[in-house]
C-alpha cells in the first residue's frame, strides 16, 4: 500500500514541517522553514496552527516550538510507512545492472525477455506478458533455470494482496477446542500462504491436517508475501491479534479480521 503522506500533499507538508521543527527546536523561525521547503511563510504559519490544533506541536512564544510526544509518534508512523513502501518499490523496479529471474521458456543470450511476477517469484518470458517490464537475457537458460536479466525497462504490474487475521480463542476460552474448524478450513483454502502465532492457533491448524508455512517471523513474512501479491492468512490467538493489527496499521496494509470462535458471527 502507498504511504499516506504520498497520497496527500497536505500530510507530506505537515511531515516536513514537523521534521524541520524537531531538528531545530526550540528556536525555529517560520521564514527559515518556508525557505527550506519552498513554500510561503503564510503557508507555514497556517500549517503550524493546524499542527498545534492536532496536538502534535506546542508553542512557547514567538519562534519557540516543540514537537509533542504525539507528534513524534506520528512522525515515526509515517516514517515506517515510507520504509515499507520503499521496500515495495525495490521489489517492482529493478534499477541494478542485472536481476535474477526464472526462465519460463528456453532463452538465448542477448534475447529480449519480459519480466513478470507469478506466485511471488520473478519470471522471464520470451513473449510479452500483460503488466510486464522488459530486459535482455545475459546468458542462455533452459526453462526452469535461473537467468540474469540486464537493461531492464518499465515497472512490473504487481497488486498488493490482502492479509487475513484469523483469531482463535485463547486457552482460557477453550483454545483450539472452541475454534470453528469449518470456517478455519474456508480461510485456509482462500490463502496462498499461512502462518501461525500462538500454540492455540497451531493446534487448531493441525486439527485440519494443515501445517503452517511460517511459525516464526510471521508478521514480516505476511507483509513480504502481501507485497508480492500473495494472500496471506495469519492464524493467531485473541491475545496476539491486537499487536498484529497495530503492525498492519503502521505498515498501511490491507487486512481483514475473521473471528474463528465457535458461534461467532
Amino acid at each position: 500500500m502507498i504511504a499516506e503522506i504520498l497520497r496527500s500533499k497536505n500530510l507530506a507538508t505537515k511531515f516536513q514541517i514537523l521534521l524541520e521543527i524537531a531538528a531545530n527546536q526550540p528556536y525555529v523561525q517560520q521564514k527559515h522553514v518556508a525557505q527550506k521547503l519552498g513554500i510561503t511563510s503564510q503557508a507555514v504559519s497556517e500549517y503550524v496552527r493546524g499542527l498545534i490544533g492536532n496536538g502534535w506541536l506546542t508553542s512557547q512564544g514567538r519562534s519557540r516550538y516543540s514537537v509533542t510526544r504525539e507528534g513524534v509518534d506520528w512522525i515515526l508512523k509515517m516514517s515506517r510507512q515510507l520504509q515499507g513502501y520503499s521496500a515495495f518499490v525495490n521489489k517492482v523496479i529493478s534499477d541494478i545492472s542485472t536481476s535474477t529471474a526464472i526462465a519460463d521458456a528456453n532463452l538465448s543470450a542477448g534475447q529480449e525477455v519480459f519480466l513478470y511476477m507469478k506466485d511471488g517469484l520473478l519470471f522471464a518470458s520470451n513473449v510479452k506478458v500483460s503488466g510486464s517490464s522488459r530486459g535482455i537475457a545475459v546468458s542462455e537458460a533452459r526453462q526452469g533455470e535461473d537467468v540474469g536479466v540486464s537493461l531492464i525497462e518499465g515497472v512490473i504490474d504487481l497488486a498488493t494482496a490482502r492479509i487475513t487475521i484469523g483469531k482463535v480463542p485463547g486457552i482460557v476460552e477453550g483454545g483450539s477446542r472452541s475454534t470453528d474448524i469449518d470456517r478455519l478450513k474456508v480461510e485456509v483454502d482462500r490463502a496462498i500462504k499461512v502462518g501461525v502465532i500462538g500454540l492455540e492457533a497451531l493446534v487448531a491448524l493441525r486439527s485440519i491436517k494443515k501445517e503452517p508455512e511460517y511459525l516464526y517471523g510471521v508478521e514480516e513474512a505476511a507483509i513480504e508475501a502481501a507485497y508480492c501479491g500473495l494472500p496471506f492468512l495469519v492464524v493467531c490467538s485473541m491475545d496476539s491479534a491486537a499487536v498484529l493489527v497495530q503492525r498492519m496499521e503502521v505498515e498501511n496494509m490491507d487486512y481483514d479480521i475473521v473471528d474463528l470462535r465457535k458461534g461467532a458471527i
